[in-house]
């Protein structure tokens, strides 16, 4: 695998995966840099195997924080020989919809804006679990969703928040999604043989989606920071752990 992971790769490719990046090497206001290598953000690992698990092995990851619901784990698997890691099913979002049969007409970004407004309410107990077990948990650490794409981007961004990353390199790693739109939305076609995609946005995470996100949580709570510790009740202690934990000189 050290081929194809250098010390600064931040996408690391798999054959069935298409989303799977290192959150390192985003600087920090305090000046300091995320690690490499110690936290990861990715599409289902439910879809590993073959040359794709070995690969994933040699990350040496110890914890896999899986976002999404209980049926869609049922329905996909979840990450093979979940024993071997500390594995933790937190489902962060309570409200499912189907992305692909979203109405076409509507604004897209508002629309998932507020379904991420959505998740910032009703899983604050899920989004405080996830933070803990990045933060204390045996490390390297993977969180991921289905796609890679919203859950996953909103606990990356939350993350991010708490180490001080400034909010525009924040949105920059929310986009860099947009990368794997294409195999994502491919991914859908070849599991949904016969369904027509209604939605032209499947797939898609643009900056300025995320932009609204935080934007709806400053209007709420004052800044993302402050929801972070005030509404979903990250104590100064889990932020001084997750700092020393991924922050480097």
């Amino acid at each position: 695998m050290t081929s194809r992971h250098s010390r600064h790769s931040r996408h690391i490719e798999f054959e069935h995966l298409h989303n799977f990046r290192d959150l390192g090497g985003y600087r920090s206001a305090d000046g300091r840099t995320v690690a490499w290598g110690r936290l990861y953000r990715a599409d289902s690992l439910g879809k590993l195997r073959g040359a794709d698990w070995e690969r994933f092995l040699a990350l040496d990851i110890r914890t896999v924080i899986d976002l999404r619901y209980p049926w869609e784990i049922e329905a996909k698997g979840r990450v093979p020989e979940a024993d071997r890691f500390t594995y933790a099913n937190l489902s962060i979002e309570h409200r499912p919809y189907d992305q692909a049969e979203i109405d076409p007409e509507i604004d897209p970004w508002r629309y998932l804006a507020d379904r991420a407004a959505e998740v910032t309410e009703d899983g604050v107990e899920e989004i405080r679990q996830a933070v803990e077990l990045i933060a204390d948990g045996p490390g390297p650490t993977v969180f991921h969703c289905t796609s890679g794409k919203d859950r996953t981007g909103l606990i990356a961004a939350f993350v991010l928040t708490l180490l001080g990353v400034p909010e525009e390199e924040i949105l920059a790693d929310f986009a860099l999604t947009e990368l794997a739109a294409a195999r994502l939305t491919a991914d859908w076609h070849a599991a949904n043989p016969g369904r027509t995609l209604r939605w032209p946005a499947y797939g898609r995470a643009p900056a300025a989606l995320l932009a609204l996100v935080l934007a709806d949580l400053t209007t709420r709570y004052g800044s993302p920071a402050a929801y972070l510790t005030d509404r979903v009740g990250i104590t100064a202690a889990t932020a001084e752990s997750l700092r020393s934990r991924l922050l480097t000189a």
